[in-house]
């Protein structure tokens, strides 16, 4: 059994508190195309990314696309992972996303999510079209040469077959209370 979401699998449904203080199902989303990135506060990658992902939100926003953020990383292991944290990285930054928290880390573990950040693009009826990396440098974006995710979103929009749908994420592992269902040490953040 594969530990991650494949191509054309439904997106799993969760339930997760926000951090404007609401909680949210996948059902509450209608927008034709979702994005579901699995993201922290403090990893590096994500840090470098930040700016491009939220230029790609507010670009593909106007063209019906919802990005939803989810922060499954334990606290544990990094404490600036905690919800209070959260908060204060969506005041400070403003992110045109929502911003969930999986305290429980099962919808990480369901949908697979691999790293920091990790994308997963879904349709209208929430198959998965697009799976990966947004840029291929995330730490140091004025020296990425491709956006991948930009790239399948804007295939998916013009009614293409994506010609790259599925690529390998870049970034920190995600950081696990305890077992680590990816096998990878529980504290690797690494380059590949």
């Amino acid at each position: 059994m594969a530990f991650t979401l494949q191509l054309g699998e439904t997106a799993p449904d969760f339930e997760l508190r926000a951090t404007n203080g609401n909680t949210y199902r996948l059902s509450d989303f209608t927008e034709d195309t979702l994005v579901v990135f699995f993201t922290c506060n403090h990893c590096p990658f994500v840090i470098g990314s930040d700016e491009v992902t939220r230029r790609s939100a507010e670009q593909f926003q106007e063209r019906g696309v919802r990005f939803i953020a989810i922060n499954s990383n334990s606290q544990q292991t990094h404490a600036s992972d905690s919800f209070e944290g959260m908060v204060e990285r969506m005041e400070k930054q403003r992110f045109p996303w929502l911003y969930l928290r999986d305290q429980s880390q099962s919808v990480a573990k369901a949908y697979g999510a691999l790293r920091t950040p990790h994308f997963f693009v879904f349709n209208k009826e929430r198959a998965l079209v697009y799976t990966g990396r947004a840029l291929d440098n995330p730490r140091e974006p004025e020296k990425a040469t491709a956006n991948d995710l930009e790239q399948a979103l804007d295939q998916h929009l013009a009614g293409e077959t994506i010609s790259q749908p599925l690529t390998n994420p870049i970034g920190c592992n995600v950081k696990w209370n305890g077992e680590d269902p990816h096998w990878m040490p529980a504290d690797a953040c690494d380059l590949v």
